[in-house]
């Protein structure tokens, strides 16, 4: 498959401050916190748009996006019935990631894009936390879809908990799906989490520069090897 047949779709939400990453306060403000959610999302887009790949957002609330970067708006209901939307409305093999992997690495997302082969259906990443931080669906035929659409693969997975990656991969195998399992990437929820997430950062992303204004510029955490296909 060519690389440039598969689209990024990140999927993020207005960086409104009581309305995301609201786990980092105390000892953060809820201001503060607006901003690391910024920095990240901006961090994540950067590293999807240095992939190669056409990059999407799939946008709740005002995301501004740079230029060459689509936008669409997500849809009404849980985060299940959000992700299933978009991979409804996105054409082609997806790569879908959230807002808070700043330290994703683009060449990872173009490697599984061009290694995407007719005997791989998905791509799962799992997240320390018992999420997921990437899914990867194929331009699956109708008749590998068992007459669903891509969307009904996740609708009714359960969100946001422990179990929501066990259940996800275990409704693509369910469904037949050859799953093809990528390292696991933490994801920005807390105070540990960001601590953990900034050893990885590029030097010069937004949240790398950001850190230091927050008082928690030189925090050395070991995050474990680094996120490649497999």
């Amino acid at each position: 498959m060519s690389a440039s047949a598969a689209t990024v779709v990140v999927m993020a939400k207005e960086c409104v401050p009581g309305r995301v990453k609201t786990r980092l306060h105390p000892p953060l403000t809820l201001e503060q916190a607006a901003h690391v959610a910024a920095a990240s999302l901006a961090d994540t887009i950067d590293a999807a748009v240095a992939s190669g790949l056409a990059v999407v957002v799939c946008a709740d609330g005002d995301v501004p996006v740079p230029a060459g970067v689509g936008s669409f708006a997500q849809v009404d209901g849980g985060l299940d019935q959000r992700i299933a939307a978009a991979f409804d409305q996105v054409e082609g093999p997806v790569l879908l990631i959230g807002m808070d992997t700043p330290q994703a690495d683009p060449s990872v997302l173009r490697a599984l894009a061009v290694g995407w082969s007719d005997d791989v259906d998905a791509y799962f990443g799992a997240a320390p936390d018992g999420g997921f931080w990437l899914l990867g669906l194929a331009d699956l035929p109708e008749g590998r879809r068992g007459g669903q659409t891509r969307g009904d693969l996740v609708r009714g997975v359960p969100m946001s908990s422990a179990e929501t990656g066990r259940a996800q991969r275990a409704r693509l195998v369910a469904a037949g799906l050859r799953v093809v399992d990528i390292d696991s990437l933490t994801d920005i929820d807390d105070l540990a989490s960001l601590r953990e997430v900034s050893a990885r950062l590029p030097e010069d992303g937004h949240l790398a520069q950001l850190l230091p204004e927050l008082g928690l510029a030189g925090v050395s955490v070991d995050a474990g090897p680094g996120c490649s296909g497999s």
